[in-house]
């Protein structure tokens, strides 16, 4: 009997567990990386506490305007009650034109942030996401992006 018990507590826990993270979310994310700038983002739970997440976006600046593709692999740490923070690290291309320069570069990123997920469909989160480019062009320092985020989760 107290295995049988033990059996579903352990079920139920794995159950609770892999509901905190939604198997699909879709939304926007918007911040300020050297200009304003906005992302399409896209979130694809994977296991438990792991997911993918990948965002079309775009830099509007002074000095050059860009689209990148950003893939990340993220881990999701519950906090408490709705609260979640995320760590993750991945990688991206893009195309610029800074004025008559224009070419493709390729980055690195890490991401840090948290997240509250609400009783409806509905994630907002803020994070940094620091970004190596490699193009001298485009950028030859390290970018610290701070953005918000808002998504649907279905």
């Amino acid at each position: 009997m107290k295995n049988a018990i033990l059996f579903l507590f352990l079920i139920g826990a794995t159950a609770l567990s892999a509901q905190s993270i939604s198997k699909n979310a879709l939304g926007i994310r918007v911040g300020d990386n050297d200009g304003f700038g906005g992302e399409i983002s896209y979130q694809r739970y994977l296991h438990e506490n792991n997911r993918l997440e990948f965002d079309l976006g775009w830099r509007d600046s002074d000095n050059v305007e860009a689209f990148k593709l950003v893939g990340l692999y993220q881990w999701v740490m519950p906090i408490d009650g709705g609260f979640h923070w995320y760590v993750g690290a991945g990688g991206g291309v893009g195309s610029f034109d800074a004025g008559e320069n224009d070419g493709a570069f390729a980055l690195i990123a890490g991401d840090i942030g948290i997240e509250y997920d609400f009783d409806i469909p509905l994630l907002i989160s803020l994070d940094m996401r620091p970004e190596i480019g490699f193009n001298d062009d485009y950028s030859d320092d390290l970018d610290l992006d701070i953005a918000l985020g808002l998504r649907y989760q279905f």
